[in-house]
């Protein structure tokens, strides 16, 4: 029987993907060697590696001072293409004087010295920082994690195509998990899936998610766990030990046969609505139909409304992005019903049968060794034991500061 294609790549007829391979590679490796080198950030790595491997499709390097602009007042780059937060990289002035427009460089992780990618300077421009923050964070407050980096940035941005080189550590480091958009699409492919749900995760699955994750199986051939495996703000809880809790979850709580787990590089931007819209530009590009988007998505503390991700979603003019939005409500165990549920299917209105639930609040219980107030319903007890070894064994502990979304006194 035949199959019905997947969606199409954001913006363009197939996946553009930038990583050289075999001999062509081995050239370009060698030509990098020899060009100005200059160091990028993890945040710039993580970007890279997503123009490398499609995720990022259509794009072709780093964005121009125009197509910068657009995003920031718009979000749409000058040939009317959707695209929410700007992907850049930035030098020091002193560099930037160094080098000419038309030059090619090469970029180097500033972890490891690995050679990331060569790169034509097409344009050198400076930015008003505090603009871009405004316009896609919402806030120049210097407390907020994405305010942070764009203010770190140094201070020229360089803008023009990318050959990449290096995929980093992330596939030796996440083997099985990691995955490029041409190999979750093959997956999907093999499954005979029409219909692919993505759920993003930067934490361990607690009982809610598991929750959104099973709605979405309902109503989806399939579902695909995606999580963010790139750098963290202090306090989340990293990579290999979300990577544990979720495997643990799947192997013991799931139909097997309708998950499929993958992992992509980035850094987290807690850009709130415009970061949801970009987790459903590039689940587009791994073949994803839909985005789950629930409460506070890609949210940090109370900079953004519970639900400010839905409705930017919503506001999507027509054709902006294929991908489209599962919207979940807030979700909670009923202690009336004995069970999980939502606003929209609760019958009990008393707030003290509810027990909501959060990442941030399971984080801040276990990093001060509340560990006899999680309540039992609040995760599975296999992922609360693997949470409670890491957390035992960390020398130094981060306060985790409560808001008032992680425990639905916000609504």
């Amino acid at each position: 029987m035949a199959t019905q294609k997947l969606i199409r790549p954001h913006g363009s007829d197939e996946l553009i993907q930038l990583l050289l391979e075999g001999s062509e590679l081995a050239a370009e490796r060698s030509k990098a060697e020899t060009l100005p080198k200059v160091g990028i950030t993890s945040r710039e790595v993580g970007d890279l590696i997503m123009l490398g491997i499609g995720g990022f499709t259509p794009l072709r390097g780093f964005m121009g001072s125009a197509d910068w602009k657009g995003i920031c007042t718009e979000m749409k780059m000058t040939d009317g293409t959707f695209w929410p937060i700007p992907i850049t990289v930035s030098v020091d002035k002193d560099f930037a004087d160094s080098i000419n427009e038309g030059d090619e460089i090469t970029l180097v992780n500033d972890n490891d010295g690995d050679l990331m990618a060569t790169m034509k300077v097409e344009e050198k421009y400076t930015i008003d920082k505090t603009f871009e923050c405004k316009n896609v964070f919402t806030t120049d407050d210097s407390e907020h994690p994405g305010v942070q980096m764009v203010m770190n940035q140094k201070e020229v941005n360089l803008g023009g195509p990318v050959k990449v080189l290096s995929e980093s550590t992330f596939p030796q480091e996440f083997a099985g998990i990691y995955q490029r958009p041409a190999e979750s699409r093959k997956i999907f492919e093999e499954k005979g899936w029409r219909t692919i749900s993505a759920l993003q995760l930067r934490n361990p699955m607690h009982r809610s998610h598991e929750y959104l994750a099973k709605i979405a199986i309902e109503v989806s051939d399939g579902l695909y766990i995606h999580q963010l495996v790139g750098g963290l703000k202090p306090g989340d809880i990293p990579a290999d030990v979300r990577v544990k809790c979720i495997n643990t979850l799947v192997e013991n709580y799931f139909n097997k046969d309708r998950v499929v787990q993958g992992g992509y590089p980035l850094d987290m931007r807690y850009a709130g609505p415009r970061e949801g819209l970009l987790h459903g530009v590039f689940r587009q590009n791994f073949g994803c139909t839909h985005m789950i988007i629930g409460r506070d998505h890609a949210g940090v503390g109370e900079y953004y409304g519970p639900f400010d991700a839905q409705h930017s979603y919503l506001d999507l003019w027509d054709g902006a992005l294929e991908c489209k939005m599962l919207p979940i409500d807030w979700t909670f165990w009923d202690y009336g019903q004995g069970g999980m549920a939502s606003m929209k299917t609760s019958p009990d209105k008393n707030k003290d049968n509810r027990l909501f639930l959060s990442g941030t609040k399971l984080r801040k219980y276990l990093s001060e060794g509340m560990l006899d107030e999680i309540p039992t319903e609040f995760s599975r007890p296999e992922v609360l034991t693997i949470l409670k070894e890491y957390y035992a064994g960390l020398e130094e502990k981060v306060e985790i500061k409560m808001h008032g979304y992680a425990t639905g006194e916000a609504k």
